[in-house]
């Protein structure tokens, strides 16, 4: 069998508040976006940027962390894997697709809502797959993972 990688690095900030919902299992879910900016010279010399957004999407203890801690602005690392879902569109009758970076770790970097600096940190494993349904939330096998977990300040490193 051929070995494979799918695993993403990203530093960026968000662009706007997560959004927060449930699975239908009750499993907590965020989806937020994160822009990423290159700077590149152009023919003539000149530096310009070009940023890139990228659509993410946590689940259980990660998705705490972000509902709690991460707002518009605050600059994370997250590293995750790239997965795209796709559904047939119920008006047209096409094929939609939607890429999505789904998070497995995430570093608070600059602060977060009203902090100075400080950052927490997340290693939310889960290997799930996410259907091939066209709700953000809809995962498969994960009901009731997270049900009994909290999230205490003590576990927050600042």
């Amino acid at each position: 069998m051929a070995k494979s990688v799918n695993r993403t690095f990203l530093l960026g900030h968000v662009g706007k508040n997560p959004e927060v919902g449930t699975t239908p299992g009750g499993t907590l879910a965020v989806n937020f976006s994160l822009a990423t900016t290159d700077r590149e010279k152009d023919r003539q010399g000149n530096w310009s940027d070009r940023t890139v957004w990228h659509n993410l999407v946590a689940y259980g203890r990660t998705a705490e962390i972000v509902r709690d801690y991460v707002s518009k602005g605050t600059q994370l690392f997250i590293q995750g894997k790239i997965q795209t879902r796709s559904w047939d569109d119920k008006e047209s009758g096409q094929k939609r697709y939607w890429t999505e970076i789904f998070v497995h770790d995430l570093t608070l970097l600059g602060g977060g809502r009203g902090e100075n600096g400080g950052s927490a940190h997340s290693n939310g494993r889960d290997d799930s797959r996410t259907s091939a349904g066209g709700s953000g939330y809809q995962r498969q096998g994960m009901e009731g993972q997270y049900a009994d977990e909290e999230l205490s300040p003590d576990e927050i490193p600042f």
